[in-house]
């Protein structure tokens, strides 16, 4: 097992406009894990956002899904698709 693994989302076109209602609980839930220790970073990607990454520490892929899947932004279609890859740093 990869000690680290990178997220990474593709939101729909419309996400700044529509992740309002659900962004607070979905940075909300990136804190808890950032508070333990397993999400060193995360954020949106690009200018206009199209997508999102987090870099994890210490959690399983299995892990790793199961948070995807209770994401709030999942259930209104704002993430597209999703990847989980092992990252080994340098």
């Amino acid at each position: 097992m990869s000690e680290h693994h990178l997220l990474l989302y593709v939101y729909s076109d419309d996400m700044a406009e529509r992740r309002g209602p659900y962004r607070e609980e979905h940075l909300r839930r990136i804190q808890v894990e950032k508070d333990a220790g397993r999400i060193l970073m995360a954020g949106a990607i690009g200018d206009p956002i199209n997508g999102g990454a987090m870099a994890w520490k210490g959690a399983t892929v299995e892990e790793i899904d199961a948070f995807v899947q209770a994401d709030p932004y999942r259930e209104p279609g704002l993430i597209l698709s999703y990847r989980i890859e092992p990252w080994n740093l340098v």
